[in-house]
C-alpha cells in the first residue's frame, strides 16, 4: 500500500510542475497514512520526483527512513496534530498567490463560486521564515479553521481527505489570486 501512496505523491508532484504551481526545488506534499507520514525528500524536484525520493516519519516528526524529509517537514506535523480529518497536505508555490501576498494582508478575496463553495476564506499567514517551528505553528492555527492559506511571500497551502482534493484546492487558490490581480491591476 505505501507503493501506492508514493505514486500518489508522484503524480501530483509532477501535475503541480506542468501546471506551474511551483518551480525547481519549491514545494511538497504529505500523505498520511496508517500513522505514518509520506513527504517528499529535500532538495527533490517535483517534476522529477520518485517514489525512492519520498520519506517516511511518524506523527511526531521522527525519520522512519534513510531519505531526508522537505525542510517544511515541521508544518505538515503541525498541520496533521491539529486536523485530525485530513489524510494530505499540498504546499506549493502559485506566482499569483505569492505576489498577491505582497499586496494584500488578512485575507484574499473570493471571486468564484467554487471557491467560496470549496474554500470558504483564504486567509493570508504573515511572514514567518521558511522551515520553521514560528511558520509551522502559525500556519497550522489557521488551517485549523480554514482548509487553504496563503503565507506571505512564500507560497500556499491546502488540506483534505485525499491528495486529489488538497491539490485541486491549491488551483483554486491560484485561480483566486489571478482573477483578484487582473482585476485590480484592470487587465
Amino acid at each position: 500500500m505505501s507503493k501506492l501512496v508514493k505514486d500518489m505523491l508522484v503524480k501530483y508532484s509532477k501535475l503541480a510542475h506542468e501546471r506551474g504551481l511551483t518551480a525547481a526545488f519549491g514545494g511538497n506534499f504529505s500523505i498520511l497514512f496508517n500513522g505514518k507520514i509520506f513527504i517528499k525528500s529535500t532538495g527533490s524536484i517535483m517534476n522529477e520526483l520518485t517514489r525512492t525520493q519520498i520519506a517516511m516519519m511518524d506523527f511526531e516528526g521522527n525519520s522512519l527512513s534513510s531519505i531526508r524529509p522537505s525542510s517544511e517537514w515541521k508544518l505538515h506535523v503541525e498541520v496533521y496534530k491539529l486536523r485530525k480529518d485530513i489524510r494530505a497536505i499540498a504546499h506549493l508555490h502559485p506566482p499569483y498567490s505569492i505576489v498577491v501576498s505582497t499586496l494584500l494582508e488578512e485575507e484574499l478575496p473570493i471571486i468564484t463560486p467554487e471557491a467560496e463553495v470549496y474554500l470558504k476564506k483564504i486567509p493570508i499567514v504573515p511572514f514567518k521564515p521558511a522551515g520553521s517551528w514560528e511558520l509551522a505553528r502559525e500556519t497550522a492555527k489557521y488551517l485549523e479553521a480554514y482548509d487553504a492559506v496563503i503565507m506571505e511571500n512564500h507560497g500556499v497551502v491546502t488540506v483534505g481527505k485525499s491528495l486529489r482534493e488538497a491539490y485541486y484546492k491549491t488551483e483554486l487558490v491560484e485561480e483566486s489570486a489571478k482573477l483578484w490581480y487582473l482585476k485590480e491591476k484592470g487587465i
